[in-house]
């Protein structure tokens, strides 16, 4: 069963995957936090591993930016769930990703590289306060106990079985609150490392919850504009525009796809675009591919 509301506020479905693996419908209690371990919006396999929200920093605005990818009650696809175990991904949990590292080596490489990204032992409080605003929105709607393991061990330590903090299965199975990818059960990972939990769980008591936006900010596909010269893109073409739009459709419940949008054009595509087409009131031949200037100006995509 599920109650309460679903979706996080403000959180991107451009990157939805429950139509792609449905998942188990489930009272959530629990709260797992991972690392990504890279700069960007993982892949996740095309949703074969994804969990149900990924933060992804923002550090122009200092601020974290949530892709939902699974109800909040549903379940989700990061954590390794052996058979004969104990259940990790269906026991009444949701799964979010932090985008940035908590391996020092990683940091140590990456710094040289110049690149830019958060390194999760050593994040700075508007990214403490990005997780915070969640668990408090979770605790408010959910009941997830804004509470969890003291030892939140470093990296590479918290890694393996035997790394001291991960669950038995009978701490597992009576476990509510918030843990690290580091504390579940079957599972070897070390992430999220050495995260200042003790400041998040403070902010998130205070309940502040300002750093999502009431609606998601938009912009054009790349290249669109190649809609808008009176060309009819063939069957079989490729652009990274037919990846943007078969992701929006699917945010849309438009999409009829059976594996998924992708860069080359197809028939599942056509037909998305033509069910949006009558979602927006057309019909006959105005609800027909290719596009026009009208139904495309409002087919866009969440900014990443």
């Amino acid at each position: 069963m599920s109650t309460g509301p679903q979706r996080y506020p403000g959180a991107s479905t451009a990157y939805w995957y429950q139509n792609r693996f449905g998942g188990d419908l489930q009272e959530v209690n629990v709260v797992v936090l991972h690392t990504t371990e890279g700069t960007n919006l993982p892949s996740y396999d095309g949703g074969a591993s994804a969990p149900n929200i990924t933060l992804v920093p923002d550090f122009k605005a200092k601020r974290l930016k949530a892709y939902q990818h699974f109800d909040f009650d549903r379940s989700s696809r990061a954590l390794v769930n052996l058979r004969g175990g104990v259940e990790t991904n269906t026991c009444n949990v949701t799964q979010i990703e932090l985008v940035g590292t908590c391996d020092p080596a990683t940091h140590a490489k990456w710094r040289k590289a110049g690149y830019a990204y958060i390194y999760w032992p050593e994040a700075p409080e508007w990214a403490l306060q990005g997780v915070a605003d969640l668990l408090a929105w979770a605790h408010k709607n959910h009941g997830v106990p804004l509470a969890g393991p003291k030892t939140w061990k470093a990296y590479p330590a918290s890694y393996g079985s035997g790394n001291g903090v991960r669950m038995s299965f009978s701490q597992w199975n009576s476990f509510k609150g918030v843990c690290g990818h580091m504390h579940v059960s079957e599972n070897l990972h070390g992430d999220p490392g050495a995260l200042d939990f003790a400041r998040i769980l403070e902010l998130a008591k205070q309940g502040r919850t300002t750093t999502q936006p009431a609606q998601p900010v938009y912009e054009p596909f790349p290249g669109s504009a190649f809609f808008m010269k009176g060309s009819k893109p063939a069957l079989g073409k490729s652009s990274p525009v037919f990846t943007a739009m078969g992701r929006r459709l699917v945010a849309e419940a438009c999409g009829l796809y059976k594996v998924g949008p992708g860069p080359v054009l197809g028939q599942a595509d056509i037909a998305s675009y033509e069910k949006f087409q009558r979602k927006l009131g057309f019909t006959g031949s105005d609800a027909k591919w290719p596009p026009g200037p009208t139904s495309w100006a409002k087919l866009k995509v969440p900014k990443v």
